[in-house]
């Protein structure tokens, strides 16, 4: 299913978590492990195609890409977690994803990505107690459901809820290619900015 097209508008890439954002918006910061199809169920969420650029290779994404939305700003980090990045881009990554999950006073939640079909690995838990430590609203998001059938679905859901200590009804299912969940989604999204309203930090 494509939802009604959002209005959005690329803001720029930025190499530093804490870059300010005029005029001051909510922010919801979009994490996940390489390849985990974050691009994509961004351009699915806002009903565009090319919004942000998918590619097939992991670690595509490098810096802090900002998306403007009439009532917020979509923040894309970078996939954590590929190995064949070299060990000085790999911190470099990290630095980002940890200044801006846990330094931006700005933020106002974060969607946290994780491919349906697999257990969490060490680097999704490590990121899992920094997004806890930090307070502010997550959805938990299970992507690529189209790669399962639908009594599959049913069992990663479960499998996927006992392995992060939560209920099955805090992860959401999706799929950017066949549209599962992305009303959900775009509802708990909006209603989240909503529900932050004005940022803490920004100017009156």
């Amino acid at each position: 299913m494509t939802l009604r097209a959002l209005p959005i508008a690329f803001v720029g890439s930025f190499p530093d978590p804490l870059q300010t954002l005029d005029p001051p918006l909510p922010e919801i910061a979009f994490v996940g492990r390489s390849n985990v199809g974050k691009s994509s169920l961004l351009n699915a969420l806002v009903g565009r195609k090319q919004i942000a650029k998918v590619s097939g290779t992991p670690g595509k994404t490098q810096l802090l890409n900002v998306f403007r939305l009439p009532t917020c700003y979509f923040l894309d980090l970078p996939g954590y977690g590929f190995a064949k990045s070299s060990k000085t881009a790999r911190e470099g990554f990290r630095l980002l994803l940890e200044g801006v999950v846990g330094k931006r006073s700005s933020l106002s939640g974060a969607v946290w990505l994780l491919d349906a079909r697999h257990p969490p690995s060490e680097d999704d838990r490590a990121i899992q107690e920094l997004l806890a430590s930090t307070g502010r609203p997550v959805l938990t998001v299970l992507t690529k459901a189209d790669k399962l059938t639908r009594s599959e679905q049913a069992a990663a859901l479960g499998a996927r809820a006992r392995e992060l200590g939560m209920a099955a009804d805090e992860l959401m299912l999706t799929s950017s290619e066949t549209g599962l969940g992305m009303v959900d989604l775009r509802e708990s999204v909006l209603a989240a900015v909503a529900g932050a309203g004005r940022p803490s930090g920004a100017d009156d």
